[in-house]
């Protein structure tokens, strides 16, 4: 049996989510927002906490790690490079390195352009990928360190994936990061369908999470800077997707 997932609202906007091997009983939690909701979600599920998978030092992702690891004993994992973040961590991770949950495996990416610290988890079996705050439903994280380039290497990488490869993201920015969107990509049928999808969930007290990196290539503009339509529309016909990239994501943080 494959895994069991069930993402949740934590804090304001942050995704919470549990993956569960029902085979062995072994449950991780993808980042550590808020102990209360994540006591909630493995309450109503009926999990038991095993692993703290984080993916990057932010602390609306780790400042419920140690508050978690006292009550329940799990073990938690972190990338290496956030160590002094979270220096309760059993485990630190990089580039290569597997994690286990029970018998479920995941790899681990170095994804760098929210922060350089940032880590993904690729469970490939599942194709469940969860990406934290690198690339969200129609976006992407605001940059803080490192370079364009190589946010946008990690983008290609992600968009890599195979099209049904289900992206779980750390926030539910989906109506905002629509607008923008629609902003950038005037013209995309697919993009207004899927802005709709996210209007009606938000009514309905839902939100897009699980997209998928086939949903995200054709809608997503930051994973569309190699198109000509994303490129007019700042003003950088013939320039390389970086550079499309690079002005896509400064207009964004002024929009």
């Amino acid at each position: 049996m494959s895994a069991q997932i069930h993402a949740f609202l934590c804090l304001q906007d942050n995704i919470g989510v549990l993956v569960h091997d029902p085979n062995t009983g072994a449950c991780a939690a993808i980042d550590a927002p808020d102990e209360g909701a994540i006591l909630e979600a493995l309450a109503r599920t009926g999990w038991q906490l095993t692993d703290i998978l984080v993916t990057h030092r932010h602390a609306d992702h780790v400042q419920a790690v140690e508050p978690l690891k006292r009550r329940t004993g799990c073990r938690v994992v972190a990338s290496a490079k956030a160590r002094e973040a979270v220096p309760s961590a059993d485990t630190y991770v990089r580039e290569g390195d597997t994690v286990h949950v029970g018998g479920l495996q995941a790899h681990v990416w170095e994804t760098p352009g929210h922060c350089l610290d940032h880590v993904s988890y690729w469970f490939a079996e599942d194709r469940a990928l969860f990406a934290g705050d690198t690339l969200f439903t129609l976006g992407c994280g605001r940059m803080f360190e490192g370079t364009y380039a190589e946010f946008w290497a990690t983008l290609q990488r992600l968009a890599s994936l195979p099209d049904e490869a289900r992206v779980y993201c750390g926030h539910d920015y989906t109506l905002s990061n629509a607008r923008f969107a629609l902003a950038a990509d005037q013209d995309n049928g697919a993009l207004k369908t899927r802005t709709a999808e996210a209007e009606k969930a938000k009514t309905e007290g839902r939100f897009l999470v699980p997209t998928t990196i086939g949903r995200e290539k054709a809608t997503n503009p930051f994973l569309r800077a190699g198109e000509p339509e994303l490129a007019k529309s700042v003003h950088k016909e013939g320039a390389a997707p970086v550079e499309v990239f690079q002005a896509l994501r400064e207009w964004k943080n002024r929009f």
